[in-house]
């Protein structure tokens, strides 16, 4: 079958914004457009080339997840990972490749493709596009490494990444070796992109919608030996996240939601959430994705009031 890989023309603000920041862990290569993006499955190469004439390819990322999302969401998901240094500075390179009116106040729906394990070349190692590549293309074009143009590129690729003498390398990379798939090392951005997807945009608890009152929770910490993983993770409205992570409130391993006395008798308050203690969570729809026990027997443990 061989691994897919992309290459996709990239806005060179996005670009020397990004290769400025030193020890990336993710990136967002954002689209105008929220069109869905299925030419890679998580694992595969994603290859950044500039536009045209600079007919070469820069950089790239090892894909992970794409969605689209509201542009302040994704800010508030990766910053300055999405190549801008402001909100407003992004917001205004989407109006731009829109052609929005001046006035146009939209929250604008983006394309999100996420990328973990960013690297970016130096000038001496920026690779020539290759000769399937048609000038008209302004998005992106897959390539195969069962074909000689897919396999050249992954041994391009994989000759820069063993190499210590470029500038701009995100940190230090492993030779990729035979084509296969790279198993990406989620960030905080994608984590909170792919729990609010796995829970369908609804509060586990509540079955809140409104996508910027939900907020991505880690059951047990990544400062405490947690992993951004969708397993590690729960969609909470803002308010039961903040009792979550404080230990007020939280799931059991078969999945109910329970609620501290604390809450009435250091704030003699709290009569909504009793209303709530007991009733099961909302799980996705996945089993694959249901919460770890494991994790949540930590958290029952190690971070729940009682």
């Amino acid at each position: 079958m061989g691994i897919n890989l992309v290459i996709a023309v990239t806005d060179g603000d996005w670009f020397d914004t990004l290769r400025q920041q030193p020890s990336l862990a993710e990136v967002n290569f954002w689209a105008p457009s929220a069109a869905n993006f299925r030419a890679l499955q998580p694992g595969e190469l994603f290859l950044f080339k500039l536009h045209a004439p600079r007919n070469v390819i820069v950089g790239g990322g090892i894909f992970a997840y794409a969605n689209a999302l509201p542009c302040s969401l994704a800010w508030e998901a990766f910053r300055e990972a999405n190549g801008a240094r402001s909100f407003q500075e992004m917001r205004a390179r989407i109006s731009r490749y829109r052609r929005a009116e001046p006035g146009d106040r939209s929250d604008f729906e983006i394309g999100c493709r996420i990328l973990t394990q960013p690297f970016f070349f130096g000038e001496a190692d920026w690779i020539p596009v290759p000769v399937s590549w048609a000038p008209n293309i302004v998005s992106f074009k897959t390539y195969n490494t069962v074909d000689a143009d897919g396999l050249a590129l992954w041994d391009a690729v994989n000759d820069r990444l063993h190499r210590s003498n470029f500038a701009g390398m995100a940190e230090a990379q492993a030779r990729f070796g035979q084509p296969h798939l790279i198993r990406p090392r989620l960030g905080q951005g994608a984590f909170r992109v792919l729990v609010t997807d796995t829970y369908n945009r609804r509060c586990a608890i509540t079955h809140e919608r409104t996508l910027p009152a939900l907020e991505a929770a880690h059951i047990r910490p990544y400062g405490d030996g947690g992993e951004h993983d969708a397993r590690n993770g729960m969609l909470f409205r803002r308010d039961i996240h903040s009792l979550f992570d404080a230990g007020y409130v939280t799931v059991t391993p078969d999945l109910r939601f329970e609620v501290s006395r604390r809450i009435k008798e250091e704030f003699e308050n709290g009569r909504h959430y009793y209303e709530l203690h007991g009733q099961p969570i909302s799980a996705p729809v996945d089993r694959l994705r249901h919460p770890d026990p494991e994790a949540l027997r930590w958290h029952n443990e190690h971070a729940y009031r009682g």
